[in-house]
């Protein structure tokens, strides 16, 4: 049953975001079926519940639903992956490792970073997305994740970090050499 009048606000407030929404169920999901799905699947649950929405910002509201709705799928679907946590005492931080704007503009693409966030834990990738990706404020992923600010912060930054770890080690690994070390050859 529809409430004709509920509708159209669910579709002014709501479905702006369905892309933002697809986004980060597409990084956590890692799977762009089961991202479709789980968007569907959220939507459908913003709108049963759209009547307890009592405004503020829709966007953070619905990439909550859809955070939620991911966890719940890979936890029932998927118990075991990405149980193994990122070891830092493994992975130390470089203090000459280049930042990771120097390493996308050193490769000329952004398909070292796509798979440099594909490498990084769940937890990591997801505050990469909501901030740098989405352009969320530290307040609204605060609120998506549930997390306090302070935690959100430095889970940003050790994210950050990550991603400068790995991104170096796949250069390292990159056997075809970048536009910047063929300029060096050639001087």
């Amino acid at each position: 049953m529809f409430e004709h009048n509920r509708l159209p606000n669910f579709e002014q407030a709501v479905l702006p975001h369905l892309d933002a929404a697809y986004n980060l169920a597409r990084w956590l999901m890692r799977n762009e079926q089961d991202a479709q799905d789980v968007t569907q699947e959220a939507f459908l649950r913003a709108f049963r519940f759209f009547s307890g929405f009592r405004g503020g910002d829709a966007r953070a509201w619905l990439l909550k639903i859809v955070r939620n709705t991911c966890y719940t799928w890979l936890h029932a679907n998927r118990p075991l992956q990405n149980a193994a946590e990122f070891d830092e005492n493994v992975f130390p931080p470089d203090s000459h490792a280049p930042n990771p704007e120097e390493v996308v503009l050193q490769n000329d693409s952004d398909t070292l970073v796509r798979k440099a966030l594909a490498m990084l834990p769940p937890n990591s990738r997801e505050v990469l997305i909501l901030r740098e990706l989405e352009g969320m404020s530290y307040n609204e992923i605060a609120d998506i994740t549930g997390v306090p600010l302070g935690t959100v912060m430095s889970s940003l930054s050790r994210a950050r970090d990550r991603l400068r770890q790995v991104l170096t080690a796949l250069m390292n690994r990159d056997p075809m050499p970048s536009s910047r070390r063929i300029v060096d050859v050639n001087a």
